[in-house]
């Protein structure tokens, strides 16, 4: 079954990336369609970005709310294009994650198969949502999220997190748990939550070994990104050469982070994207407070 699931992984991966580029070539060719920053190619900011992120990602750390943060923080995406630009950017690095620790760590296959299934249904009914809500929504909606995140950071760096078990598998109750709070965490990672805090801490006080959350996080999010990612690109909500500098850059690092440096002290990292978060979430919610008229000042767009 973990073979067939790989399989299955690799052709999604593909026909996301040929979604893509079908995509492109297309919004190019009719500009009034085309995403923002159809023309040029990413720059090496956009690839470093991509690099960096998806590298502490493969650790543990998430990619998301750090990406967020620096985008804003840059003025690199709009902030409404900033949910699609996540999902379609980091679609490629994850899969790569995914198709490392669904190998190196065992977790039963059911429980596995199921979980994934569940986030894949909750990302495509939250990207649909989310491709049709307004700059002011979405910013609401990501100052909250960002807040989210942050407390689970908070909770990890004091160790608040469930300790967890020693299964690798769910069966009867605790499996139909898993599967509803896997697929609301999916639904929530398209407006950038994040999956992977709250997988390990449902894993964790479902009684699972915490070790299994990853490739548990890391098979959902590669399945159920290039889902919802299919979804803003094809309604052109998203930011072009950001996302693919992401994606470019992204694969690099999750490759040098797993075979390279496979542990590193996290810690003090951990504290400065919290407050980089914070800084961010706080500045979502104010932009998304402000009047219409007035919003222009604070939502990024992306630099040419």
């Amino acid at each position: 079954m973990v073979a067939s699931l790989l399989i299955v992984l690799l052709a999604l991966s593909l026909a996301f990336v040929a979604t893509w580029a079908a995509s492109v070539r297309e919004q190019r060719a009719h500009s009034a369609t085309r995403p923002e920053g159809a023309s040029g190619w990413p720059t090496l900011e956009h690839h470093v970005i991509g690099l960096a992120t998806n590298f502490f990602d493969t650790l543990g750390i998430g990619s998301f709310a750090p990406t967020t943060s620096i985008f804003r923080l840059r003025r690199l995406v709009a902030d409404d294009l900033i949910p699609g630009t996540l999902n379609v950017g980091h679609a490629v690095p994850v899969a790569v994650q995914a198709l490392i620790y669904i190998v190196i760590i065992e977790v039963d296959p059911w429980t596995l198969v199921l979980l994934i299934a569940a986030a894949i249904a909750g990302a495509w009914f939250g990207a649909g949502i989310v491709a049709g809500l307004s700059r002011q929504r979405i910013q609401a909606g990501m100052g909250l999220a960002l807040l989210a995140a942050a407390a689970l950071m908070v909770m990890t760096q004091f160790g608040w997190f469930p300790v967890g078990g020693d299964t690798l598998g769910l069966t009867g109750t605790r499996l139909a748990i898993g599967f509803a709070g896997s697929a609301v965490a999916g639904a929530l990672m398209t407006l950038g939550v994040g999956f992977y805090a709250p997988c390990m801490i449902l894993v964790s006080l479902l009684g699972m070994n915490p070790k299994a959350a990853f490739p548990i996080m890391m098979g959902a999010c590669a399945f159920l990104m290039p889902v919802a990612g299919m979804r803003f690109v094809r309604k052109g909500r998203y930011s072009l050469r950001p996302a693919l500098g992401l994606a470019v850059g992204g694969v690099p690092g999750v490759l040098a982070a797993a075979y390279i440096v496979r542990s590193l002290e996290l810690g003090t990292v951990r504290w400065l994207v919290v407050a980089v978060v914070l800084y961010t979430a706080v500045s979502m919610l104010v932009a998304a407070s402000a009047p219409r008229e007035g919003q222009a000042q604070g939502t990024a767009t992306e630099r040419r």
